[in-house]
Parts: C-alpha cells; sequence; structure tokens
C-alpha cells in the first residue's frame, strides 16, 4: 500500500510538473523581482500531491493520516523538518519533504495553515473526560487547538491519535521528548480514552 501511495504521488508530481519545466527551459528570464510562474506551477503541483493523502476539502483519504488544514504553520514546518532528519518517519512524508525545495518548506506550512480547519462529522458523539487531559491541556491549551509549534489535538482522527501516542510511548517518534516521556507515562487504556475523547471534540 505504502508502495502503490509513493508512485501514486510520484506519477501525479511528473505529469503536473512536467509542463513547467519544458515552458521553463523555452522561457526567457525573468526580472529578479517578478513571481516566476514555472517555480509557482511546480509548487502548485506538488501541493495538489500533499492533498493526494491530506485531502482536498482537509478532510484526510484514510483515518491514520493528519488533518493539516489549518494547523499553525510553525508547526508544520517544524514537522516537514522532522521528516526531513529522521526525528519523524513515514516512507511517503520522508519522500515528499525531500521534493520540496528549503524555500518551497515554509510557503507549503503557510499554505496549509491557512486552509480551513475541515468541520467536523454530523453525528459524531464526544466521549467522557478521561483523567490525564489536564496535563495535554498545559501546552495544547485548553480547548486542545493548539498554539506554536504545538498541533491542534483537537477534531483529530482517533486512528491517527492513538497511533501517534503509541510511537512516542515506544521511541519511534523522537522529535519531543516530553511527550515521549508523558506517553510512557501513560497506559494503554488511559491513551486510548485520551484519543477518542479529542476526536470527538
Amino acid at each position: 500500500m505504502r508502495t502503490q501511495i509513493v508512485f501514486g504521488v510520484l506519477a501525479a508530481l511528473l505529469v503536473l510538473a512536467a509542463p513547467a519545466k519544458a515552458a521553463q527551459a523555452a522561457a526567457p528570464t525573468a526580472a529578479e523581482d517578478a513571481p516566476d510562474p514555472n517555480a509557482q506551477r511546480e509548487f502548485s503541483a506538488k501541493m495538489m500531491g500533499c492533498n493526494l493523502c491530506h485531502g482536498t476539502n482537509g478532510v484526510p483519504k484514510m483515518p491514520a493520516i493528519p488533518v493539516i488544514w489549518g494547523q499553525q504553520a510553525d508547526y508544520l514546518a517544524n514537522q516537514l523538518h522532522n521528516f526531513e532528519n529522521g526525528n519523524r518517519t513515514q516512507e511517503v512524508m520522508k519522500w515528499m519533504t525531500e521534493t520540496l525545495t528549503e524555500e518551497e518548506r515554509p510557503a507549503a506550512a503557510a499554505y496549509f495553515s491557512k486552509q480551513k480547519w475541515p468541520a467536523k462529522a454530523a453525528g459524531a458523539a464526544s466521549a467522557p473526560v478521561p483523567r490525564n487531559m489536564v496535563v495535554c491541556q498545559a501546552c495544547h491549551l485548553p480547548n486542545f487547538v493548539g498554539g506554536i509549534l504545538v498541533p491542534r489535538l483537537a477534531g483529530q482522527s482517533y486512528e491517527y491519535l492513538i497511533e501517534e501516542m503509541r510511537r512516542f510511548a515506544s521511541d519511534e517518534r523522537k522529535n519531543n521528548a516530553d511527550m515521549t516521556q508523558l506517553m510512557k507515562a501513560v497506559s494503554p487504556a488511559d491513551r486510548d480514552a485520551m484519543a477518542r475523547y479529542l476526536a470527538g471534540l
């Protein structure tokens, strides 16, 4: 499945970027202070590649993929850096991050941060407030909408939340030592309750 996703994203980017590369080779050099339309087209193609998994309407294609629309730009840029340096490991994201130039990474983070967080599905039931949530509020804020370098958790999918909690607890995700220690101290049953509660917000 991962291989199919990688090849699907790669094929989309190649198809969308090819006309821009051809035009770039044929076009005269633009003034230094003018936007490069070819570069803009390539960047747009890469953003479309992101949407193949994260969704054109902000709703991810699979439950284990996080919502990134409306997340803080600094947080998103930091995660791209973490995928690049291996502190977060995910095959498609590692490859996707490497397709972005140094200039494009903050632009990509800004682009997704300006999108609207998708509306909660109608009829989604709220779980009871589990213990330990006050600890999470210290960084993620009382309503769990996050802040600078801290992600929004409210409304993320249960599948994504529970897996990332597990990855922190098992030292598979290495980009936040505080989260690693916190998740190691929380039982699997409590992590499950926390993920269900946050997903229902």
